[in-house]
């Protein structure tokens, strides 16, 4: 079968997969979605039986669920992806990075464990749910779900999961213990625990922490299960800075573009009075904006010196056009475009502009 799921972001954004806890459904992601399809091509999946996925009673063990994933991500050419989950979708995640380590490019697990605890009370689940249907669990479940005021839509919504699947993803719960193969996962982790989740504890997260080499541990105050839902902005910030604080990759992306002697030169320049400049341009410019992959470095250094001819900023200019040649532009190609600039900008400014980037050009090797 294959899972239902949805995608979002840029085509050519960073691959991220999400995976929901059970009885929710892609919707409990809906908070930090937005943010996260900035720069990531982000694939949601339900789990069988849930959302608008098909029931798959034969999906009992988390391995069997870890290649459903897999599944979606090959039918995308996804050779390597980022995994953010919320509790079974961080063992999810957990299970394929220890048995697919080439596969994860990073690994966030979200109020999850590397064992939920004896199999008796998930096996009482599975069968109170084939007898009872899934009544009991709509009533009990804000309490186990939720610190705060929760998310009605997500409480009604597990009345319509399919019973079986979900006593089989109990089951797949009841038998999931990697404790023993935490020491395989070499992606860098994000663990997040909710300090006032009864569902899987902060032990829990601390347990994973201890186990996993390269990781990260952050619990959040006023978080029960769900805590995607319970403190949505404090998740949101500990994946971005997981996935990549804006500053550190626009540091190295205006290293690649402009050079380490350039780069290092504005920071030994740099004072208390300009710091917080400088900062907000290796944020801004470099880490928002030149990470963005709707264009490719070549296309941006085009833009950027048609803007710099037409705004008349000359020293930039000149910078840029090393940078243009460090990505890959040819001389020709930036003859073309500031001849470009002489129809749109104006002669007299294309005319400087040509001076310029012959005085760059002379000094190449």
């Amino acid at each position: 079968m294959s899972l239902n799921h949805r995608l979002d972001g840029p085509l050519h954004g960073a691959p991220l997969i999400l995976g929901p806890s059970l009885g929710t459904s892609t919707r409990v992601w809906d908070r930090q979605i937005q943010a996260l399809t900035r720069r990531h091509r982000v694939l949601r999946f339900d789990l069988p039986g849930h959302g608008g996925s098909e029931p798959d009673p034969g999906a009992d063990t988390v391995a069997r669920l870890a290649d459903l994933v897999l599944d979606l991500a090959d039918a995308q050419g996804w050779r390597a992806f980022h995994y953010a989950g919320i509790s079974l979708g961080g063992a999810i995640g957990a299970t394929l990075a220890a048995s697919h380590p080439d596969r994860i490019a990073s690994l966030a697990l979200i109020c999850s464990s590397a064992s939920f605890g004896p199999a008796e009370p998930w096996l009482e689940r599975a069968a109170l749910v084939t007898s009872q249907g899934m009544a009991p669990l709509v009533a009990a479940s804000p309490a186990r779900w939720f610190a705060g005021d929760g998310d009605a839509r997500l409480v009604a919504a597990l009345a319509d999961v399919d019973p079986a699947s979900y006593a089989a993803c109990c089951t797949a719960l009841a038998r999931y213990d990697l404790r023993a193969d935490l020491g395989r996962i070499t992606a860098p982790t994000l663990v997040v625990a909710g300090r006032e989740d009864t569902a899987t504890p902060p032990a829990h997260a601390r347990e994973l922490a201890d186990g996993i080499a390269d990781t990260t541990l952050v619990e959040i105050p006023r978080a029960g299960h769900l805590a995607t839902v319970d403190r949505p902005d404090a998740v949101l910030q500990a994946l971005l800075d997981h996935l990549g604080e804006p500053a550190a990759e626009g540091m190295k992306v205006r290293r690649a573009v402009l050079g380490d002697d350039h780069v290092d030169r504005a920071a030994a320049r740099t004072t208390d009075f300009t710091a917080d400049f400088q900062d907000f341009i290796t944020r801004y410019a470099w880490g928002e904006v030149w990470t963005r992959p709707g264009l490719d470095r070549r296309t941006r250094s085009c833009i950027t010196i048609t803007a710099l001819v037409a705004r008349g900023h000359h020293d930039e200019l000149a910078m840029h056009i090393r940078a243009a040649l460090t990505n890959g532009l040819t001389p020709d190609e930036i003859k073309e475009v500031l001849l470009q600039t002489a129809v749109y900008c104006g002669v007299p400014a294309a005319n400087t502009a040509y001076s310029i980037a012959q005085r760059v050009l002379d000094r190449q090797p």
